[in-house]
């Protein structure tokens, strides 16, 4: 019995390795470098690299031309606070997802236009900012309410949770 579900484990760990968009149903096994966001009792996530500091959320995404479909780009910042971002010299189309302190998604910016300057404002205090191929957060039910798991979140405010 103890063989099977070492094997059940390890094959459902390969799937999720080599499946991109899909986490565990049962909760959030969060590493630093995935977003997990939970829409109804859906998982997506998204492989990420992180922009902590603030050189690396200055330079964001710009100039990329074009990213994975199951990748982003998490922003984190030290503590919540009304941001604007922008798409000056960006030329990927983005959804932008911003974020509160417990991990609830409080706006979604869906399909912005490459190289814009015009700002797009958070609207609420937020600590963080997702940015994934424009048209992804439509495809996967991303909208005010969606709950973010990542170990950045304290687990004493997380709305969902890590493991």
């Amino acid at each position: 019995m103890g063989c099977r579900l070492e094997i059940r484990a390890l094959s459902a760990a390969l799937f999720l390795a080599v499946t991109p968009g899909l986490a565990a149903a049962e909760g959030a096994q969060c590493r630093d470098d995935l977003a997990i966001l939970r829409t109804g009792n859906q998982p997506v996530s998204f492989t990420v690299e992180i922009a902590d500091s603030s050189a690396e959320r200055a330079q964001g995404l710009m100039g990329r031309r074009e990213m994975d479909e199951g990748a982003g780009m998490l922003f984190i910042y030290e503590h919540a606070r009304e941001v604007a971002f922008w798409m000056h010299d960006t030329p990927l189309p983005l959804d932008m997802v911003f974020i509160d302190p417990t991990g609830e998604v409080v706006k979604v910016a869906a399909n912005t236009t490459p190289n814009d300057d015009t700002p797009i404002p958070s609207g609420a205090p937020v600590r963080y900012v997702l940015e994934i191929n424009a048209g992804m957060a439509a495809r996967h039910g991303i909208a005010p309410g969606t709950q973010l798991a990542h170990p950045s979140v304290d687990p004493a405010l997380a709305a969902f949770p890590c493991e």
